[in-house]
C-alpha cells in the first residue's frame, strides 16, 4: 500500500505540466499544477466570461476560500469563474514576506497557463484579485506577470518593505481597484512591522509606484464613488485607470465591494 502511493507521488513529479490539465478537477477535487494547486467553480448556468483569480489571506488555503460564499457567488453572479489559488502552509512567498520557499512566480504562471490550457482563460478574460497577504501576492504578480490578466481588484494587502521600484515591474500594469480601510489594524495603510525583520509597505506608496509603472496621468486624478464609498480614480494609464477606494472599515474584502469593483472594470462584458 505505501509502495503504490510512494509510486503515485513520483508519476505525479515527474508528468509534464500540460498532462495535468487532462485530469478532471473542479468542485471538491483540486486542478494541480506545477508546485500547488488551485479550486475552481464555473457558474451553473453555463454563461461564462471569464475568471477571477484570487489569492487567500494569511492561515487560509483554498479549500477555506471556497466556503466564502458571499464572494464566490458575487463572483458567479458576474459570468466569472471563481478560481481560489493555493499559498504555502497559508502563506505566500513573494518578495520581503515572511514565508521563503517556493517560487511563486513560476508556479502562478502554471496556474495561468493551467487555466488557459483547461478552460480557455485568455488574459483579456483574467482577473487577478486577493485579501490580506494574498492581495500583496496579487500586486506583485501584476508587477511581474500582469500582462496575463485583463484587470486587479484587491483588498487590505499592498506590497512589503523594501517597496520596488516602478522600473522593477516588468510588466505592463493592469487597470486596478484597490480597496483598504483606515481602521485596519492588521495590515494598516502605513504598513506595520511583522517581528524583527519584516515589515509590511505603505498602501499610498503602493500605488503611487504601479501608477509610475503605468504611466499614470496623476494631475487628471478624479473622485469616484464605489458602493458609496469615495475612491482616487487616476486615468490616462497604459492599460486603463488605476482606483484607490478607502473606506471607513477595517481588515475586510466584503462581497458588494467585489460587486461594485468588478461592475467598474466592466465585467461581465
Amino acid at each position: 500500500m505505501a509502495r503504490s502511493l510512494l509510486l503515485c507521488l513520483l508519476i505525479l513529479m515527474v508528468l509534464p505540466l500540460h498532462l495535468f490539465a487532462a485530469v478532471a478537477c473542479g468542485g471538491p477535487t483540486p486542478c494541480r499544477v506545477l508546485d500547488g494547486n488551485y479550486r475552481i467553480e464555473l457558474p451553473k448556468d453555463g454563461d461564462i466570461r471569464g475568471a477571477y483569480v484570487f489569492f487567500h489571506g494569511y492561515k487560509s488555503s483554498a479549500e477555506l476560500q471556497m466556503q466564502q460564499r458571499p464572494l464566490v457567488d458575487t463572483t458567479l453572479s458576474h459570468h466569472l469563474a471563481y478560481i481560489a489559488v493555493d499559498g504555502i502552509d497559508g502563506s505566500w512567498a513573494f518578495p520581503h514576506s515572511a514565508r521563503p520557499g517556493r517560487d511563486e512566480k513560476t508556479f502562478i504562471a502554471s496556474v495561468f497557463d493551467d487555466l488557459r490550457q483547461r478552460y480557455g482563460f485568455t488574459p483579456d478574460k483574467t482577473i487577478v484579485g486577493g485579501f490580506s497577504i494574498g492581495a500583496s501576492m496579487a500586486w506583485y504578480t501584476a508587477c511581474q506577470q500582469g500582462d496575463k490578466a485583463a484587470a486587479m481588484v484587491t483588498f487590505s494587502g499592498v506590497f512589503w518593505d523594501p517597496l520596488p521600484r516602478a522600473d522593477d515591474c516588468i510588466a505592463d500594469i493592469p487597470p486596478i481597484i484597490h480597496f483598504h480601510g483606515t481602521a485596519d489594524q492588521t495590515f494598516p495603510l502605513a504598513g506595520r512591522s511583522i517581528g524583527a525583520n519584516f515589515h509590511q509597505g505603505n498602501a499610498y506608496d503602493s500605488m503611487a509606484i504601479l501608477r509610475a509603472r503605468a504611466k499614470c496621468d496623476v494631475k487628471d486624478a478624479k473622485a469616484i464613488t464605489l458602493d458609496g464609498i469615495k475612491c482616487d480614480d487616476v486615468p490616462g494609464c497604459i492599460r486603463g485607470d488605476s482606483i484607490m477606494c478607502i473606506h471607513a472599515g477595517g481588515h475586510e474584502a466584503p462581497a458588494d465591494m467585489l460587486d461594485a469593483g468588478l461592475t467598474a472594470i466592466g465585467f461581465p462584458r
